[in-house]
């Protein structure tokens, strides 16, 4: 086992005015499905979520338009394997229905310590981290990707 594993966070905007909005129907209605596939996945290790199984309640931009994901993997590679070879890739393809571009860095990946599972304040700050100063060891993104160092 490695010493290390990969945190990630994503945030998108919804067209919707809230999850509850009839736009975001066919989305929510397949969360639990995606959830349940991602951690039926080789290499999950964690995610954020609430009591009804997602993290779409909170808020952490005070914007009830944006909604936010967080989950811990052994690897960049189980990550994208998860991503682009399970059903979760055609809700990818097809994300521009429910969510808009997001003007900004709406995604961040970091390692942390193997045992430990990042809060939603350090997950945000990731975010904005990489926001602020671009890719680096600390945090990057797909683009710009880093390996773990054992």
């Amino acid at each position: 086992m490695s010493k290390y594993q990969l945190a990630e966070i994503n945030i998108a905007k919804m067209k919707g005015l809230t999850i509850n909005d009839p736009i975001m129907k066919e989305f929510v209605d397949n969360l639990d499905l995606i959830n349940g596939i991602a951690e039926q996945s080789e290499g999950f290790v964690w995610r954020f979520k609430d009591e009804n199984n997602n993290a779409t309640s909170f808020n952490p931009y005070n914007d009830e338009q944006v909604i936010v994901n967080i989950s811990v993997w052994e690897s960049i590679e189980t990550l994208e394997n998860y991503m682009y070879n399970t059903l979760h890739a055609g809700f990818l393809k097809r994300r521009r229905e429910w969510f808009y571009r997001y003007g900004k860095v709406y995604t961040a990946m970091w390692w942390i310590p193997s045992g430990q599972f990042p809060t939603l304040e350090e997950a945000v700050a990731q975010l904005d981290y990489l926001e602020k100063h671009g890719a680096s060891p600390l945090v990057f993104d797909f683009k710009t990707k880093y390996p773990r160092s054992e």
